[in-house]
């Protein structure tokens, strides 16, 4: 059935507002922080790097936007938006509004991973790589579950989540019980509050390099979520391959949930409440709804880290801002009925 005419120019704005807002934010990411750098400075250090731009100004400035910001704001857009997404997405696979991207023990695995890299390695790069390979290994222990039980249900396969995020959350507490109080515990503690405070441009291309990829396939694939969320009987008549289909977007979600995780630390409520919000704005529609995610994702996420980097000296983890305002916008939203559910 075709929109309503008076919907149309609704969802152009939202469109035009969903395109805009992340360039926005963007460029004001760049005048934040402790060194002050104009606007017009930012968007000539950016330029230069692809236009015959002569500098005008001092290298520190270059080495401020490109070495320092650049790869933060980046960070915190790509991880925002691919957990947005990804949680969009497990909603949609599970018809369930209270799930989100660590249902499956994506973060449990991830902490733990990173864990052992702390306490083995003490390398940034084993750390990512770890937790990385621990959060899917973490889901990859759900799907065998539901196989090796013969369950083949979404519930079963929530339960197994359940079951996977409690035994990695026991291996890490173990670990930091044994972890040196003094130098390696610290450590732990502070990846698993989630920051980005150390990113660099090498931490981003491997996480990129999986994300990407993983964001166009659920893109490709929005339209086949609409005929999933209406019910495995209903999506098996239309000619869909129901089983495949949802283990192929399972798969890509939990690429991106790694690999945010895996270079971020833990950052909640993202993947919960931000599909919601982009729910509230376009509607159900799979179709609108994971680009909307996405934008949305990407620039609450950028808003946080800009705080979290601006507000006090001492920089506040992100894990912690997330729920400080997740949980009462979604508890919000709860009692108002908005969940935009439907």
């Amino acid at each position: 059935m075709p929109a309503p005419v008076h919907q149309k120019p609704t969802r152009s704005l939202a469109a035009v507002f969903l395109i805009l807002l992340p360039v926005a934010i963007f460029l004001l990411s760049f005048l934040l922080g402790r060194y002050p750098v104009e606007p017009l400075t930012v968007i000539k250090v950016i330029a230069a790097q692809f236009l015959p731009v002569s500098p005008d100004w001092p290298p520190v400035v270059t080495s401020v936007v490109l070495d320092v910001r650049l790869p933060r704001v980046l960070a915190a857009m790509v991880v925002g938006g691919g957990l947005a997404i990804a949680g969009a997405c497990y909603q949609g696979v599970f018809r369930n509004p209270l799930v989100s991207p660590f249902t499956l023990g994506v973060s449990a695995g991830a902490g733990f991973g990173a864990a052992v890299a702390i306490l083995l390695f003490g390398e940034r790069y084993a750390t990512q790589a770890c937790a990385f390979a621990f959060g899917l290994l973490a889901v990859a222990i759900c799907f065998a579950m539901n196989r090796f039980f013969r369950l083949n249900s979404t519930i079963a396969l929530v339960l197994g989540g359940v079951i996977v995020g409690s035994l990695f959350t026991a291996l890490l507490s173990l670990l930091k019980y044994v972890a040196d109080p003094n130098s390696k515990l610290p450590v732990i503690e502070f990846w698993l509050l989630g920051s980005l405070s150390s990113v660099s441009t090498a931490d981003l291309v491997p996480v990129l390099t999986v994300t990407i990829p993983s964001v166009l396939g659920l893109l490709a694939l929005r339209w086949r979520l609409n005929l999933l969320a209406m019910g495995d009987e209903q999506a098996s008549i239309m000619g869909v391959e129901v089983a495949r289909l949802r283990l192929a977007i399972i798969l890509l979600s939990t690429l991106i949930a790694a690999s945010a995780v895996s270079i971020s630390g833990i950052i909640g409520w993202v993947g919960l409440v931000i599909p919601h919000l982009a729910r509230i704005l376009v509607g159900p529609d799979f179709r609108r709804l994971l680009p909307a995610a996405l934008s949305l994702g990407a620039c609450y996420l950028l808003i946080i880290d800009d705080v979290a980097r601006t507000v006090t000296a001492a920089e506040v983890p992100l894990g912690i801002l997330t729920a400080l305002i997740g949980a009462p916008v979604f508890m919000l939203l709860l009692g108002r009925g908005r969940l935009g559910w439907a």
